[in-house]
């Protein structure tokens, strides 16, 4: 099998791309340090083609590994065919090699296995072949045996008849055919558990749907429903299409023998196909809904962290609460804290004429020009302060609400401990609120990203799944962002490519002993960082004013002689003033090509070294548009009039569509037919979480608290 060949192939590149690509994962490079040192070897792939690929990798290697296995123990019982060996070879999914094991895998004790132990193999071949002459019940006198408690034929045709109907059952082609057969024509149907019983899944009470068609949501809130016990859920195909599936394939004849495979075989549908199939489709619906969950929450979370920093802004955080009070903290432009307090806007404490003159003076003091919201609960109260108290000091601040999901995690974890230990942990949240709309990266990774909240039933997806896939999206967006190694908490630093958690803590503590970096080069002095993890990390790693200008961007180490001499073949030195405006034209009048040949520099590289040296210690998420900002009066919901039209912020994208933040606090929802004027696919097509939108209103529930908005109509 040759597994690259099948990737190339599958994902559209190079088999020498694919070559290149696995050699360095097979060398412990990490995928953002390929994405972007290894531009030349692997043809630009990006990161999210990379996982793609190393994905795709493990799982075919994992098949050859489950073939060699197969193959192995079907020798080593001594029946092994060429048919079988030609059958594992061909098998292109691990679903195929197991269907071919299923005859030769150790059973548990089942009524076929004891009827072979009772020697009644024989007799049920005979019947199988189903000959004319073959007279059955003659045929079971010969093994009616006392002690094997075999007393008269009935039972020995029925031995014979529970071996048929496994050896049916075991077929790997029927198997692979009725597959085929419950994707295309099964329906999935659920009904109420307890008609009596109100619940969230009263629409799926009375429901059903083709297996070809169903969506991934409605898969997973079936599931949920099951397993909460409100729903009964079950897969059926049109009456008879089975049955017939089976009994067409091993009923050749038409006599005595032929009656008790038809009966054998109906039996093997029914006691063990049916079951087995049917746990397969759902498993198979279930995986594929869980995997497109889990797609559609690594996309949300990029977009999250990948958000605009607030840059250069003294912000107050407020964490909105009623018995407990608002949590208040001003942090400055480096995410400092400044100042801390509590105030009562709201019953039973209710005090607006202090709380006002507690953040005015805040306010005032510290030249707070920010307010971050949390979105929890009192949010709607708190707003309604912040926008009026704004409005009294004459402006010159604004304010956003900003998801406080996972802020409660994070104040009572070990980190936030460490982190402000003269802080209790409603005071921590408060920070942490403040510093989210700051720098939602920085803040966020601190957080499991399961517990940050953008996506659809990412509680019930498999743990391990979920963790990997969000912990790449948090690594790439990290890396591709990179940080201040003068700065940067543990947390941040080990999702640094090559750096892991002891070696992120050993970073923090050289810092802290012996003062800040100076050069990159230093981190070879930091304990358990060796040469290895240094090729991995460096280019990652920002040192700002340093002995170095080159640390301070994304040039990695090994490219610096390439950067100088980049530099001079256009007629600059390293720290020119002119570089910003200059190098792209000098590099595009010399030629690329020209220039990697005088750097050693393949032309990807040059092209990145380019760009760093243009805009030194760069920030991606600068060229994004900024979050939006209010400072007016807040709307409530029964302010909101068909046909409004208002400006929101993506706060989630689901399948079936996206929830907008439009200053009312509840989200309206956009439904994916209600995104564009054209037929949208998936609403990821269409929005990102964090982007700035225009809606229209189009319906409002007061009662229920719900929006319905659209964006059809409404030029962007």
């Amino acid at each position: 099998m040759e597994i690259n060949k099948i990737i190339a192939a599958e994902l559209g590149i190079t088999q020498q791309q694919v070559d290149n690509a696995v050699a360095l994962l097979d060398d412990d490079k990490t995928i953002p340090f390929i994405a972007r040192y290894r531009k030349e070897l692997t043809g630009s792939l990006d990161d999210t083609q990379l996982r793609a690929l190393s994905d795709r990798l493990s799982y075919l290697r994992n098949l050859e590994k489950r073939k060699e296995e197969i193959t192995n123990s079907i020798t080593e019982q001594g029946k092994m065919t060429d048919e079988i060996a030609a059958a594992i070879e061909k098998a292109v999914t691990l679903v195929e090699v197991e269907d071919i094991y299923l005859p030769y895998k150790q059973k548990r004790k089942t009524r076929a296995s004891v009827a072979r132990e009772k020697g009644l193999e024989p007799l049920a071949e005979l019947i199988l072949a189903q000959a004319d002459d073959t007279d059955p019940e003659k045929e079971a006198e010969s093994f009616i045996d006392a002690e094997k408690e075999l007393a008269d034929t009935a039972q020995c045709l029925q031995g014979a008849m529970d071996i048929i109907a496994e050896d049916i059952s075991d077929n790997a082609e029927l198997r692979k055919y009725l597959r085929k057969l419950f994707t295309d024509m099964g329906m999935v149907v659920s009904a109420a558990a307890d008609e009596t019983l109100k619940s969230v899944y009263e629409n799926y009470y009375e429901f059903s749907e083709s297996v070809s068609k169903i969506a991934g949501h409605r898969v997973l809130a079936i599931d949920r429903g099951e397993k909460e016990d409100f729903l009964k859920v079950s897969i059926t195909l049109p009456e008879g299409v089975g049955e017939r599936a089976v009994t067409s394939r091993f009923v050749t004849g038409d006599n005595k023998c032929s009656s008790l495979v038809e009966a054998a075989a109906l039996d093997s549908y029914k006691r063990l196909i049916f079951p087995s199939m049917e746990r397969e489709i759902r498993n198979m619906l279930s995986e594929a809904a869980q995997e497109n969950a889990i797609k559609v929450f690594s996309s949300n979370l990029r977009q999250l962290l990948m958000q605009p920093p607030i840059k250069g802004k003294v912000t107050l955080g407020l964490d909105p609460g009623y018995a407990h009070g608002c949590k208040c903290a001003v942090v400055d432009d480096t995410g400092k804290v400044l100042d801390t307090a509590i105030i009562y806007i709201t019953p039973p404490r209710k005090d607006l004429v202090r709380a006002e003159r507690i953040i005015t003076t805040m306010i005032q003091k510290h030249g707070v020009t920010a307010i971050a919201i949390g979105n929890g609960t009192a949010s709607r109260e708190t707003e309604q302060f912040a926008a009026s108290l704004i409005g009294k000091i004459g402006g010159g601040v604004s304010y956003m609400v900003v998801s406080e999901a996972g802020a409660s995690v994070y104040s009572a974890s070990k980190l936030a401990a460490e982190e402000f230990p003269e802080y209790d942990a409603s005071l921590r949240s408060a920070v942490s609120i403040a510093r989210r709309l700051q720098d939602p990266l920085a803040e966020l990774v601190k957080i499991d990203p399961k517990a940050i909240g953008v996506g659809q039933y990412q509680h019930d997806m498999p743990k391990a799944r979920m963790d990997e896939a969000l912990s790449g999206v948090v690594e790439d967006c990290v890396n591709s962002v990179g940080v201040d190694l003068n700065t940067a908490s543990y947390s941040l630093l080990s999702y640094i490519a090559g750096i892991s958690k002891t070696v992120a803590k050993n970073i923090v503590a050289y810092r802290e002993e012996n003062g800040s970096f100076t050069n990159r080069k230093q981190l070879l002095k930091v304990s358990k960082l060796g040469p290895k993890a240094y090729e991995q990390c460096a280019g990652f790693l920002r040192v700002r004013d340093g002995s170095d200008p080159l640390d301070n961007t994304g040039v990695h180490p090994e490219s610096y002689d390439a950067a100088k001499a980049l530099l001079e073949s256009c007629g600059f030195s390293l720290g020119d003033s002119s570089v910003v405006s200059e190098l792209p034209k000098k590099a595009k009048k010399i030629g690329l090509k020209n220039l990697s040949e005088k750097t050693g520099a393949g032309i990807p590289t040059l092209e990145d070294i380019i760009k760093e040296l243009v805009k030194p210690g760069r920030d991606p998420r600068d060229e994004l548009p900024p979050p939006l900002m209010r400072s007016a009066d807040v709307m409530e919901l029964k302010d909101l009039k068909e046909g409004m039209e208002l400006v929101g912020t993506v706060r989630n994208v689901i399948d079936f569509g996206a929830f907008v933040d439009i200053g009312v606090h509840e989200d309206g929802l956009v439904h994916i037919s209600q995104l564009a004027d054209k037929y949208v696919k998936h609403p990821l097509d269409v929005v990102k979480v964090g982007q700035i939108v225009k809606v229209k209103v189009l319906s409002v529930d007061v009662q229920k608290g719900r929006i319905s908005l659209t964006m059809k109509g409404v030029p962007q």
